[in-house]
């Protein structure tokens, strides 16, 4: 049996253009993966077209009709879908994504290749978004910069750190903001933080909705493991910021030795 492969490309503007071999008849489905052990519940269905040299073409467009989760592509034919292997990927405009402002609400989506070889999309749909720009540790200093996305910040801007075990302990830190209110930074102090993992937002004024800090507008779907950052030690606390599987940002605190 022929695996059906599918190309796909990103456009400036932020759609996405599948292909796949014409086959007269046949749809494209994206099937958002449920979370273990709950059955499937949202499908997207996409028209394919005849496009050049026996292609068939559909169209994600631009603008925030998926949910924020990893959806899996398949080819559909009547009720029979079959899963689709990726072909060529053309991601170059998402590499410097991180440069151009986006409006809320903000619709990002990576195409991606699935650990077991097939074809997805990573999809975030948030209201406004910190997009984390450089993190440096050096020695016992840790410091963020980032930008927003969706929203400014005047003044009363805060940075939050909220420890995930009981969601109700909450350090803040006064961010230094840049000239245009959207850029900022701040450093952590380790001494202040409990053990256990942190996850960290800003609240652009008081009373604000918190936005939380991630690295979600290049074309990379999972950071977690190919962003790793060392520790900063300071006191007897390493304070080591990582990259959760959704792409935010964390701290993992815990005792040195």
């Amino acid at each position: 049996m022929t695996t059906t492969r599918a190309g796909c490309a990103v456009e400036a503007d932020g759609r996405i253009i599948f292909e796949v071999p014409e086959a007269h008849g046949r749809r494209l489905l994206l099937r958002l993966r449920p979370k273990k052990g709950l059955p499937e519940e949202t499908l997207h269905v996409l028209d394919l077209n005849s496009a050049d040299e026996g292609r068939a073409r559909a169209v994600l467009g631009a603008g925030p009709v998926l949910a924020e989760g990893r959806w899996d592509v398949y080819l559909l034919d009547g009720s029979e879908r079959t899963r689709l292997r990726p072909g060529p990927r053309d991601l170059r405009v998402l590499v410097d994504g991180h440069l151009r402002d986006r409006h809320a609400p903000l619709a990002v989506r990576v195409p991606y290749v699935t650990k077991d070889g097939f074809l997805a999309v990573r999809t975030w749909l948030r209201p406004a978004h910190a997009e984390v720009d450089r993190v440096d540790v050096t020695g016992g200093a840790l410091t963020v910069s980032a930008r927003l996305h969706g929203a400014s910040l005047p003044d009363g801007a805060e940075v939050l750190l909220r420890l995930r075990r009981d969601g109700g302990t909450i350090r803040t830190i006064e961010p230094l903001v840049g000239q245009a209110g959207r850029s900022f930074s701040f450093t952590v102090a380790d001494e202040t933080l409990d053990l256990g993992i942190w996850d960290m937002f800003v609240r652009p004024a008081p009373g604000a909705p918190m936005i939380r800090l991630a690295r979600l507008l290049d074309d990379v779907a999972d950071r977690k493991n190919v962003f790793v950052y060392p520790g900063a030690t300071a006191g007897g606390i390493v304070v080591r910021p990582y990259y959760t599987v959704d792409n935010d940002l964390s701290l993992d605190v815990k005792r040195t030795g």
